[in-house]
């Protein structure tokens, strides 16, 4: 059974339908890329996918026991978020909260939780120093830290390269395929083709009211949009 299927579904906002007839399905350890060109509704549907926001019409279904707080979520930062007052370790473990519930403290497995994360993307060298200090590059490594401590099947990322330089861009998309080999399905919006391509074992191309393609990397590379999105040849 499917770990997150979408049936003839319908997203917009403001009443407004932005994009329609979406129908996708993913099974657990998936790879799916989500791109199109800005205002095509990638990032309203994250939002649909997390329960932040209804669609217009047509299902979201999940199955394989798939919960709501089984699923982290690593969005665009905001300059407001990349001064965000807090030690690196305070950032990671409110990924727990959800975990916690009324508990008015973390429990010692979920220290232990954060903890692990953060060795796993390799900041634990940097857990007491405050977040809005680091890098572009270390500031989304203790994101995803926190994503993961918040998810346990999925992970739903924003744009994670964004605003990053090459190396430092490259070093997250190979920590995000590192995860995703680890058992993790991995759903990533991107304007980063080259990088879709090369990591991404699906991708999703919608279009403004349409969805455009879904399927396996190599058959989208066979279609024109495809061929034209990831620069094998030119636009007409």
């Amino acid at each position: 059974m499917p770990q997150i299927a979408c049936h003839n579904l319908t997203i917009g906002y403001e009443g407004k339908a932005v994009v329609s007839g979406l129908n996708f399905s993913l099974d657990p350890g998936d790879y799916l890329c989500v791109v199109g060109e800005n205002g095509s509704g990638k990032s309203t549907l994250m939002k649909v996918m997390l329960n932040l926001k209804p669609p217009m019409s047509g299902k979201l279904v999940t199955g394989s026991g798939l919960r709501s707080n089984e699923i982290g979520y690593l969005p665009q930062q905001t300059p407001v978020q990349k001064d965000f007052p807090a030690s690196v370790t305070e950032v990671v473990r409110s990924g727990c909260l959800n975990r916690r519930g009324l508990r008015p403290f973390y429990s010692q497995a979920e220290k232990n939780l954060a903890r692990r994360y953060m060795d796993k993307l390799g900041i634990s060298d940097i857990a007491k120093r405050c977040y809005r200090e680091l890098s572009g590059g270390q500031q989304q490594r203790v994101l995803l830290a926190r994503a993961l401590c918040a998810a346990r099947k999925i992970i739903l990322l924003d744009e994670p390269a964004a605003g990053l330089d090459p190396m430092a861009g490259q070093d997250m998309y190979a920590l995000i395929s590192k995860l995703n080999s680890e058992g993790i399905t991995v759903i990533m919006v991107s304007h980063d083709i080259p990088a879709a391509v090369k990591y991404a074992g699906k991708i999703l191309h919608i279009g403004k009211q349409s969805s455009l393609f879904f399927g396996q990397v190599k058959d989208y590379l066979k279609t024109e949009i495809g061929r034209v999105y990831a620069g094998l040849e030119e636009e007409a």
